[in-house]
């Protein structure tokens, strides 16, 4: 038995994959472009690992694709592969535009005809799991209540657009073809091996090495936090008992503001990495414009997903944040290698 999983060398599907092969031993055909947020180094452990095949390409080349699925023959696609920061898709959309929607459509339209192809019992078997974001549905008020399935889609970013577009993609060729989809909408993730662009490892990273600690607007943006491993743990459960055409909300239960998120880390750094001067790394905190069009507040009820499938998340924001920050503590080199000179540009220009 084999699982196909696009984008598995970013933060999430390296995650994935590397819980996925900790916990039994089907095969996994990795499946990664390889651009800035991809690395090789997050499945370096997997290099001499006879149940992982890695493919670096686009989930946009149907060719490769195809190829891909005749030779190895997946019981289950697992579609993690997004651009996913919101700042870019604002400086750069097109990029969003063509792997988000256009890269989408085209894996549909191979994994359509690889699933049309089968014989009756593994069609029955197969699945696609679309991997996708809690910024489809828009931005919340404070006395909202928390984003359920059948919220309306109402996206703000080019990101969130292009994701939406997607989902709408996906959900189609479920009702027009037949083919067996499932649907995941998750909240902010963090933990191991995320690239620091995001919140949480941008302002590790920018802690040790005694830079500004940039703070969109006021700070005061909520975010539903989720535990990258216990993300793992729902998707499997989803693809393992999800009910065919549906979509899943995964969460945290763990509603912050950015500013107590900051805060948070620094105090956490604060005892495992005291500053030298003996200052706090609170004192690094800056505040800058913010973004156009920020979404005030997300917030996910992960209800269906417990009633129906029996998951919660195992961590609390408390545990889980010390384990990632305990993890960036412990491997500074990955940090180092991912943080080139290109990263460098891009962090100066966007919180300059």
């Amino acid at each position: 038995m084999t699982i196909l999983v696009t984008g598995s060398a970013g933060f999430i599907g390296a995650n994935f994959v590397l819980d996925w092969l900790a916990q039994n031993d089907e095969t996994v055909v990795s499946l990664d472009k390889l651009t800035y947020a991809g690395n090789r180094q997050n499945l370096a452990s997997l290099e001499k690992d006879p149940r992982h095949h890695f493919v670096q390409g686009d989930i946009g080349d149907a060719e490769l694709v195809a190829d891909l699925l005749r030779q190895h023959h997946p019981r289950a696609i697992l579609n993690f592969a997004a651009e996913s920061h919101v700042d870019r898709s604002i400086h750069g959309p097109e990029d969003f535009i063509q792997t988000n929607i256009v890269g989408t459509f085209r894996l549909l339209e191979a994994v359509r005809a690889y699933w049309s192809s089968l014989g009756e019992a593994d069609k029955t078997l197969f699945r696609f799991l679309h991997v996708s974001t809690d910024e489809v549905y828009g931005s919340l008020e404070p006395t909202d209540p928390a984003f359920r399935e059948d919220n309306k889609y109402e996206p703000n970013s080019p990101y969130s657009a292009s994701k939406a577009a997607s989902d709408h993609l996906v959900r189609a060729y479920h009702h027009t073809y037949g083919l067996p989809v499932l649907t995941t909408n998750c909240s902010n993730n963090y933990g191991p091996y995320h690239f620091p662009e995001k919140l949480i490892p941008l302002v590790i990273h920018n802690a040790l090495a005694g830079k500004d600690l940039p703070i969109y607007g006021d700070g005061q943006q909520i975010r539903d936090w989720l535990y990258v491993k216990d993300h793992c743990t729902a998707i499997r459960r989803v693809l393992e008992a999800g009910q065919l055409g549906e979509t899943y909300n995964v969460g945290g239960w763990n509603e912050k503001a950015n500013i107590d998120v900051v805060h948070t880390l620094c105090d956490i750094l604060d005892q495992e990495k005291p500053r030298d001067d003996g200052k706090s790394y609170r004192d690094q905190i800056t505040f800058v414009r913010d973004r156009p069009g920020h979404d005030r507040r997300y917030a996910i009820d992960a209800t269906r997903l417990e009633r129906e499938l029996g998951w919660r998340p195992a961590e609390t924001f408390e545990t889980g944040i010390r384990k990632t920050v305990r993890w960036y503590l412990d491997n500074q080199t990955w940090v180092e290698n991912v943080t080139s000179g290109a990263y460098r540009d891009w962090v100066g220009q966007q919180y300059s």
